[in-house]
């Protein structure tokens, strides 16, 4: 009879005679089972076996009568097989039937047998060695099985069969088990034999490389830790394991790249944790060595940023060193900062205050712990109470263990009240009391404030907040801090007056407290400070004041009202006339003062609330600093007026760029007598435009030269400014019109004559051309300024 020789018969497992005659009252009881009609229920009564104790006697009886039959089956198939040793199909339910009643000595004959005429199954040779190897773990035993695995190898290729192979040499043969040389080559002649085999098997062939691999990373942790080169020898030969698995076609792939991926990675911490693990395996070191050698080692692991191999590092150093306090003080500041697992705080902290009970800083902390875990009130009084029965060195820690017991009940006082008490002057008293007795009582800075910034992140908009702050610290002689915290809050936008109210009491207190530079840096802060709340507050009031209707300008229909208006502007500019005749040497004047000169034109120069009104006042001397005049509190300081006889004018300058770079800029030019750089009058910064006065026009005409020249990355635009004397008016103030006809559309009502007029007055009050530009910069441009025609004609005038 021919058969399949992929086909596996059945065969029961056998492990001994014992396991044999198990496997064969299983068999008999699950066959009488059969006579259990479907869906019938069985159940198991021990007084109805006590009742009835003929029911094991039947059992016995029916395992009789199956072994009888076995018995008969077995004679009948040794009959057919003396007649024909190539029926097939007897063979295998020949070696099945003796396996099941445990003929131990026929089933190895049965098997022999068979396979002098035929090839035994995969299966088959695997049901084999493990019996064989049941039976017997004798070295004479071993050499018998070894010796079925090379048979069962040699007929199929099976990749579960090698594998068995391998895991029995690895588990009986003690020259592998015990890492000699003989049992390390040996076992790595059997891998390459397994390999060559059955490792381009696409789908299993995996299971014989990555078996290969345990082994010899096996080996590697078995190599002394001073033996170097050989362990070097050892990674050689796991990287050259995964790139010959990696060049093999195999499936998953991906997942061999990734293990070998990560075991490079492992093999680098490795390398990087050599020199502290020899430090630690160093027998002669005293106790304090190794707890510097422990806190080296955990404060690299926290810089790798692995909380699980810091948390069993810790945990290593507590077993070897269990009464140090300073690695129980180190392990709960961990715990408490990074894992933050509340059942670990708890545990941890139990057990050092077990192991280190005389510190009374990790009694504190552990309070503090079961606080930030939301710990109920009887556990706290426990732990309170404990702590009270240890000795600690001093009274301080005391002191500290009562301290951190009032903390926890004001801090249940703020929780219960802050929902009710958010924003009003009892919340502020609680914790103005609670932050005195930190700082009086406990002389703890720290914590009293703690206490007020928790305040302010809940309540900073109310001022007291940061006056009682402030209050604090400079009674506590604190000055510096004082100070820091003022500059946190003079930018913050508080009720009513408070955002002025702060930035002034900045400013007393640098009075009183500061010295010159204090005071001058204060001052520089606030003073744009209250500039940007004034100007919000004008804005505040221009918006809440009544607006121009449309019936304020019918003006523009009237024609009567237009003569009637440029009658009234005729009178007030012989008036103008005058009074500029009885003051020529007044250098500050405004567009407010120029449009009210011009008459009483409705709706414009009387009404402070207009548009046009809101100019504002100016000198007609370069502004260097950013500050106009008109703002100077000193009387003897006295704008200075520049004649710009020899003077470049420098635009485009990169807000970076200081004097210094201007200097280096026309050193080959030379004759530099001064530099003026444009300031913004509200932050100070520079506008990216100067005057460079030069000592001659040889010097000038050298440095107009440089024009288009880079400075900083930007290129300069250099001009000379034109002589007053030879400066043409007429043209520029044509441009002009435009230009405020474009910014001011009221204005547009008026009569251009009568506008035309007006300016040509204003600009007799500026220098030069250069400077009526710089005044319409600084005023129009900065302040009102509206829509992309106004800034296309007003830079049409600063190209003229």
């Amino acid at each position: 009879m021919e058969r399949d020789p992929g086909e596996e018969p059945r065969a029961a497992p056998m492990e001994g005679s014992k396991a044999v005659d198990e496997t064969r009252k299983e068999d008999s009881a699950l066959e009488s089972t059969d006579e259990i009609p479907p869906g019938g229920n069985v159940s198991f009564d021990p007084a109805s076996m006590e009742k009835n104790p003929s029911s094991s006697s039947e059992d016995d009886d029916s395992e009789s009568d199956n072994e009888a039959a076995d018995e008969l089956q077995i004679k009948a198939l040794e009959s057919s097989l003396a007649e024909n040793p190539f029926n097939y199909e007897a063979h295998v339910q020949y070696i099945q039937h003796l396996r099941k009643l445990g003929h131990i000595e026929k089933l190895r004959e049965a098997r022999e047998a068979m396979n002098e005429h035929f090839p035994l199954t995969p299966k088959m040779w695997q049901d084999w060695a493990k019996d064989e190897t049941s039976m017997s773990s004798s070295p004479e035993a071993f050499t018998k099985v070894e010796a079925l695995y090379e048979r069962g190898v040699y007929e199929y290729l099976y990749v579960p069969l090698w594998c068995d192979y391998i895991d029995f040499v690895q588990e009986h043969d003690q020259s592998v088990s015990q890492c000699s040389p003989a049992g390390i080559s040996k076992m790595r002649n059997l891998f390459e034999r397994a390999v060559t085999a059955a490792g381009l098997h696409v789908i299993e062939g995996n299971k014989i490389w990555e078996a290969y691999r345990e082994f010899e990373q096996a080996i590697f942790l078995t190599i002394a830790e001073d033996n170097n080169e050989e362990k070097a020898k050892q990674v050689k030969r796991i990287r050259s394991l995964f790139h010959r698995q990696l060049s093999v076609p195999l499936v998953d792939l991906k997942s061999t790249l990734m293990a070998y991926k990560l075991w490079e990675k492992a093999l680098e911490m490795y390398n990087a944790r050599t020199i502290y693990e020899d430090h630690l395996c160093d027998q002669d070191a005293t106790n304090n060595d190794k707890l510097q050698h422990l806190m080296n080692y955990i404060k690299f692991e926290e810089s790798s940023g692995d909380p699980a191999r810091v948390q069993i590092l810790y945990e290593r150093a507590i077993s070897e060193l269990p009464v140090s306090s300073d690695l129980w003080v180190g392990y709960t500041s961990y715990v408490d900062r990074t894992l933050k697992v509340p059942n670990v705080v708890k545990n941890v902290y139990s057990r050092a205050t077990k192991n280190s009970m005389w510190v009374g800083d990790l009694w504190v902390r552990y309070m503090l712990a079961l606080e930030r875990i939301h710990a109920s009130e009887e556990e706290l009084s426990a732990v309170f109470e404990k702590s009270l029965q240890c000795s600690f060195p001093s009274f301080k820690e005391y002191m500290d263990l009562f301290l951190t017991r009032v903390d926890d009940t004001f801090q249940r006082a703020v929780d219960y009240l802050s929902p009710q008490l958010v924003g009003t002057n009892d919340l502020l008293h609680l914790h103005a009391y609670w932050a005195r007795l930190e700082a009086n009582l406990g002389n703890d800075f720290v914590a009293a404030r703690g206490v007020w910034e928790s305040l302010i992140k809940k309540s900073g908009t109310m001022l007291e907040v940061w006056q009682s702050y402030i209050a604090m610290e400079i009674e506590m002689g604190h000055i510096n801090e004082a100070r820091s915290i003022y500059k946190r809050c003079y930018s913050k936008r508080f009720p009513g007056t408070g955002s002025e109210d702060i930035c002034y009491s900045w400013l007393r207190f640098e009075r009183e407290y500061g010295n010159l530079e204090d005071y001058d840096l204060a001052t520089k802060k606030v003073t744009p400070r209250l500039q940007e709340l004034i100007m919000f507050k004008t804005q505040q009031e221009n918006k809440s004041s009544n607006m121009f209707t449309q019936k304020e300008f019918s003006f523009v229909k009237d024609a009567s009202h237009k003569r009637k208006m440029t009658n009234m502007s005729n009178d007030k500019q012989s008036s103008a006339k005058k009074q500029r005749s009885s003051s020529p040497k007044s250098v500050k004047t405004s567009y407010r003062d120029l449009i009210k000169q011009s008459g009483d034109i409705q709706g414009l120069g009387t009404n402070d609330n207009a548009q046009v009104a809101s100019f504002p006042e100016v000198s007609d001397s370069h502004d260097i600093g950013g500050k106009a005049s008109g703002h100077s509190n000193s009387k003897e300081s006295k704008p200075k007026v520049y004649e710009d006889q020899c003077t470049a004018f420098v635009s485009n300058l990169s807000f970076q760029a200081n004097e210094g770079h201007l200097h280096e800029f026309f050193a080959d030019c030379g004759g530099v007598t001064a530099i003026r750089i444009l300031k913004d009058k509200f932050t100070g910064k520079s506008r990216g435009l100067a005057y460079v006065d030069f000592s001659d026009e040889q010097h000038l005409r050298a440095a107009v030269a440089k024009n288009r020249q880079k400075l900083l990355g930007l290129k300069l635009s250099i001009a000379r400014v034109q002589n007053p004397a030879k400066s043409k008016r007429e043209p520029l103030a044509t441009l002009l019109v435009n230009l405020i006809k474009d910014i001011h559309p009221i204005i547009v009502a008026a009569q251009q004559t009568h506008l035309e007029q007006l300016l040509s007055r204003g600009m007799g009050l500026a220098t030069n051309q250069l400077q009526v530009i710089h005044l319409l910069r600084l005023d129009l441009l900065s302040n009102h300024l509206d829509g992309q025609i106004g800034k296309q004609n007003l830079k049409k005038v600063l190209n003229s």
